[in-house]
């Protein structure tokens, strides 16, 4: 297998995060506007915090969280049942040769956003970092 000699690092490449990004946005704007044809979807506010790609362009996870944070995973499960749809979707909007398959994970990002609020807030810590 040849090396891609525009990218050596382990982190994605410039197409991976430009494609994820697309499919963030499109992924967004269908969940949005309630283009699905479950109405169990379609009445729930969805957030797609980030969209990773495989190097391959075959695989696509989507954290997400529900608005509020409550019933994570029934999103996760009522999302994982219209992947067909959703992929679908995506394809001919974007009009990649290939859809990705959909991969669904919770996104924990605000929560370890929070948690880092909190140890910054600590005396100790603060005195540190100011001192």
């Amino acid at each position: 297998m040849a090396k891609n000699k525009f990218h050596d690092g382990p982190g994605p490449s410039q197409r991976q995060l430009r494609v994820g990004e697309l499919i963030r946005r499109t992924l967004s704007d269908v969940l949005m506007r309630g283009d699905i044809h479950d109405p169990e979807l379609n009445r729930l506010s969805v957030t797609v915090g980030e969209v990773r790609i495989s190097p391959d362009l075959k695989v696509a996870t989507a954290y997400v969280l529900p608005l509020g944070g409550e019933g994570q995973e029934d999103v996760v499960a009522l999302l994982a049942r219209n992947k067909g749809e959703l992929r679908r979707i995506i394809g001919k909007k974007l009009e990649l040769k290939y859809a990705p398959d959909l991969r669904f994970r919770i996104d924990e990002t605000f929560d370890k956003m929070d948690e880092t609020r909190r140890l910054f807030e600590q005396d100790n810590v603060r005195r540190d970092v100011e001192g």
